[in-house]
């Protein structure tokens, strides 16, 4: 088994789970390509690896993109030829590798939805904007279905993960000035108020993923609708894990949202039969 093959294996993600609705070659790229995101995104968030390891990898991997650079190990040399071959902006897996470094910063905060947009796009609808390519996708539509589906997933991801990333050096994401909307502070998301206020405020932004999900929709260009069957498959099983939260009033602070391998497996076949 190879390298990205045996990452995407361990990873256990929905991500990786969707890919069974690939043709084999593509499915083999794309777990290349998860294989990548996996490395830089571990680099950037898992606490046992050494702060000077961490800026270490990331640069090694941000030299591989630039001209001239040399990969420094096989993922690497197959992260490049996978690039070169659907003739992918190197500019994407540069910004993709700067979002997940922001990472490295614990206290950073976001002012508001703009400031994390621009996180969202760069760790997120960037993945789906080269997964498009991975995947077939002919039309210039499918590029904005990329983007918005992004946006979507990240902001499901931060509502469903607000109490590990508490856990993890007090990592915040949810926008100041939607806090301050609904009067609730940090202090209070520190010490997990959950009360009327912290309800209304994860709804409030969780309509804001809705609208993402509801722009995806709207941007499936016929041509591509074969080729986007696992991002289909993706955008059902986390609207899924969106809409039992929002069911759920949004209780992030006890347990971790997530959906049965049978409902996972029912999304991916009804994206697959055109459902």
């Amino acid at each position: 088994m190879s390298e990205a093959a045996e990452i995407t294996k361990s990873s256990k993600s929905n991500l990786a789970f969707a890919f069974l609705c690939l043709p084999q070659e593509r499915r083999e790229d794309m777990i290349t390509f998860y294989a990548f995101c996996r490395v830089i995104d571990d680099l950037a968030d898992e606490p046992d690896i050494p702060m000077e390891q961490k800026r270490a990898g990331l640069d090694s991997w941000t030299q591989c993109f630039h001209p001239h650079g040399k990969p420094e190990d096989p993922l690497q040399k197959e992260t490049l030829k996978l690039r070169d071959r659907y003739g992918i902006d190197n500019q994407l897996f540069l910004e993709l590798i700067e979002g997940c470094e922001s990472d490295l910063d614990p206290h950073r905060r976001f002012g508001n939805w703009e400031d994390l947009k621009q996180y969202t796009y760069r760790v997120a609808s960037i993945v789906g904007l080269i997964s498009i390519k991975i995947f077939g996708c002919t039309s210039p539509q499918s590029e904005k279905y990329a983007v918005a589906l992004g946006h979507a997933l990240q902001l499901t991801n931060i509502l469903r993960d607000v109490g590990e990333d508490l856990d993890d050096r007090v990592r915040i994401y949810l926008p100041e000035n939607d806090m301050a909307r609904f009067q609730y502070t940090e202090r209070d998301l520190i010490g997990r108020v959950y009360d009327g206020r912290f309800i209304n405020m994860m709804h409030y932004i969780a309509e804001r993923a809705e609208n993402y999900y509801q722009e995806a929709i709207a941007n499936v260009p016929e041509c591509d609708k074969k080729a986007l069957r696992a991002a289909e498959g993706m955008r059902r099983i986390y609207h899924g894990i969106l809409q039992k939260m929002r069911a759920d009033d949004f209780k992030v602070f006890d347990q971790r949202y997530s959906l049965s391998k049978w409902k996972k497996l029912y999304y991916l076949t009804g994206t697959q039969l055109g459902f």
